[in-house]
């Protein structure tokens, strides 16, 4: 399968950076790499056109005029730009273990969406790996919190990975799941402004839909870089539009990812 790797960024080069270095390390890379820039400033174009110029990756820049935290619709835009059969989702701060792709693909299964999980990086274990770019984890190294999801092991992922359909944990920061599918339900929904719950709602219209999740542990690891948390003016709003989907149990939404195709 091809797999288009979408990032999803705004305004922080610094951790992009060091994104892209994780992709490149991928012992299985991926057939595209799309940035969905969500209206960043200079330095973030400048960064990734200079890196356009000296990687062997095919980086793809899906960018987006900034009105505010649009990260569905920043999403759609890149899904449909994909010319690849299976899509990850990562963010713009997410160190990729380098078996990462590999993990994805092996888990990828018709009928299911993959969600993966993260290992914590502290504040200024962060600044530290900012400044030094030095990007090998394991279980011991110090600043990590949760440590024990940076222990990669097949045999104990099939032993720990389970198919269970619920949205507790839903973060697109390391998902997955096959193009068509997402398709199916019109992908992510556009009317969500502001940060929160535009995962989760695109999770319950795919399992309004039949499709089901596959919780991967030990497995398709990424590495979170610290950051202030987000302002959350429009999580009551973003709240509403989750509830209607969880209720209403429709599997489209009206202004979704056909808008760009």
């Amino acid at each position: 399968m091809r797999i288009s790797l979408i990032i999803t960024t705004y305004n922080r080069p610094e951790a992009l950076l060091l994104v892209l270095l994780s992709i490149e390390s991928q012992e299985s890379q991926p057939y595209e790499v799309i940035i969905a820039n969500d209206g960043s400033e200079l330095p973030t174009q400048n960064l990734i056109e200079e890196f356009m110029l000296k990687t062997n990756l095919k980086i793809i820049h899906s960018f987006q005029e900034d009105f505010g935290f649009r990260a569905a619709e920043s999403r759609n835009k890149a899904i449909s730009s994909a010319s690849g059969d299976y899509i990850v989702l990562i963010d713009g701060d997410m160190i990729l273990h380098p078996e990462f792709i590999g993990d994805h693909l092996r888990n990828a299964q018709c009928g299911y969406f993959i969600q993966g999980s993260r290992v914590l990086i502290t504040k200024m274990k962060t600044r530290e790996v900012i400044k030094s770019k030095k990007l090998a984890f394991n279980l011991f190294t110090p600043g990590l919190s949760n440590r024990l999801n940076s222990i990669h092991s097949q045999f104990l992922s099939k032993i720990f990975s389970i198919k269970k359909n619920h949205l507790i944990g839903i973060r697109t920061c390391n998902m997955s799941f096959f193009r068509e599918d997402c398709l199916k339900v019109n992908g992510f929904n556009n009317d969500f402004i502001g940060w929160g719950r535009e995962d989760s709602e695109f999770v319950v219209r795919l399992f309004n839909k039949g499709f089901k999740r596959k919780t991967v542990k030990f497995s398709a690891i990424q590495y979170h870089l610290w950051h202030s948390d987000e302002a959350r003016e429009s999580l009551l709003k973003n709240n509403q539009l989750l509830q209607h989907a969880i209720e209403e149990k429709p599997e489209w939404c009206e202004n979704g990812i056909c808008k760009f195709l």
